[in-house]
C-alpha cells in the first residue's frame, strides 16, 4: 500500500521528510472536488476524506477533521517565528493544523498535496481501502 521512499519525487521528499511546504495553487489536489479518500503518499496510512474536504481559499487541500485520528500526530512547530500546530504521521510531514475552519469543531487541516495520494471512491476496493467504500453509499 504505501510507496516506497526512493520512488518520491523531490516535493514528495521535501515535504514529507524535509518537512517543506509546496507552493499554493501549485500543487495536485488544492483543486480535486473528486470523492475518495487521501493517505500518506510514504506509508498508505488513511487520513482524510472527500467528505470532510472543503475549499478554504488557501491554496491547499483542506480538511475539517481526519478520516482516521489515530493516524494524525499533532506536534507544536516553533519555526518561522510563530506557534503552529504540525500535523504529521509517524512517516511524513502533512502541514498545518488551524482553528480557522468551518463546521462545528473550527478546524482547518492545510494538508500538503504532495504529502498525499488520492484514491478515488470507485478504487477503494481494489486499493485495499475497501471499508471505507459505506462512507460514499
Amino acid at each position: 500500500m504505501g510507496k516506497d521512499k526512493k520512488k518520491l519525487t523531490r516535493m514528495q521528499y521535501e515535504v514529507t521528510q524535509k518537512c517543506s511546504t509546496e507552493p499554493p495553487f501549485k500543487n495536485e489536489y488544492w483543486n480535486n472536488k473528486r470523492e475518495g479518500i487521501y493517505v500518506d503518499i510514504v506509508s498508505g496510512s488513511p487520513l482524510f476524506s472527500s467528505k470532510s474536504k472543503f475549499d478554504s481559499g488557501t491554496g491547499w487541500p483542506s480538511f475539517t477533521e481526519p478520516l482516521e485520528k489515530k493516524n494524525i500526530i499533532q506536534k507544536e512547530d516553533k519555526s518561522l517565528g510563530m506557534s503552529r500546530t504540525e500535523v504529521r504521521t509517524k512517516d511524513s510531514h502533512l502541514g498545518h493544523v488551524f482553528n480557522d475552519g468551518p463546521g462545528p469543531n473550527k478546524l482547518r487541516y492545510c494538508i500538503n498535496s504532495a504529502s498525499l495520494r488520492f484514491i478515488p471512491k470507485d478504487d477503494l476496493e481494489k486499493e485495499g481501502y475497501g471499508k471505507y467504500k459505506k462512507i460514499f453509499e
